[in-house]
């Protein structure tokens, strides 16, 4: 397993050993020893989402402020551009972005802690994207920030969606708040 570093320290790029031949690849996507000692924590994963999209659909920027959830996230067919926003007032990293591609091919995850806001862009004609959580979903403490958000300024890959298309968003996705106006971590 190696450790990739980004922008913001706290999150991760986790790169598997993939092991492959002829037959197909072996892959271990989760060993929870293994992680916490390249992540110098405690891991308790608590709930697993899977996720299935259509090109162009833009999920998020979600998080819970109550009952904040720290993501191992992992596409298992498709690509994605994945972003993780830094929520936590007292972070030297407060209201900056790091996004980075996922896919079946590269096979590579991303560790968010608790604190962040997170939101994907489906680039594929499909993905499936499986993620652990450390925390329950929460309804009553779910939150969301627009995606397109001009303080947060995250630059998405829209140039890879059909011939000008917009993303596709949900209605909560749609009605979200501006980053301003947002609930924070301490």
């Amino acid at each position: 397993m190696q450790l990739i570093p980004t922008q913001i320290p706290d999150v991760l790029i986790l790169q598997p050993k993939v092991f492959s031949d002829e037959r197909g690849y072996f892959l271990q996507s989760f060993q929870q020893q293994q992680y916490e000692t390249l992540l110098g924590r405690p891991l308790t994963f608590v709930q697993d989402n899977h996720s299935h999209s259509k090109h162009g659909v833009l999920r998020g920027l979600h998080y819970q402020l109550g009952q904040p959830q720290a993501k191992l996230i992992r596409v298992v067919q498709g690509e994605i551009f994945d972003v993780a926003v830094d929520l936590r007032q007292a972070s030297a990293t407060f209201g900056k972005w790091v996004g980075h591609r996922l896919s079946a091919e590269n096979q590579q995850q991303l560790f968010i802690p608790e604190g962040f806001a997170h939101g994907f862009l489906v680039l594929s004609e499909s993905a499936d994207v499986h993620y652990k959580t450390t925390d329950y979903y929460a309804p009553q403490h779910e939150r969301s920030i627009r995606w397109d958000d001009a303080d947060l300024a995250i630059h998405w890959p829209l140039q890879q969606l059909c011939q000008g298309q917009q993303p596709i968003l949900s209605e909560r996705d749609l009605m979200a708040s501006a980053f301003a106006a947002a609930d924070y971590f301490a």
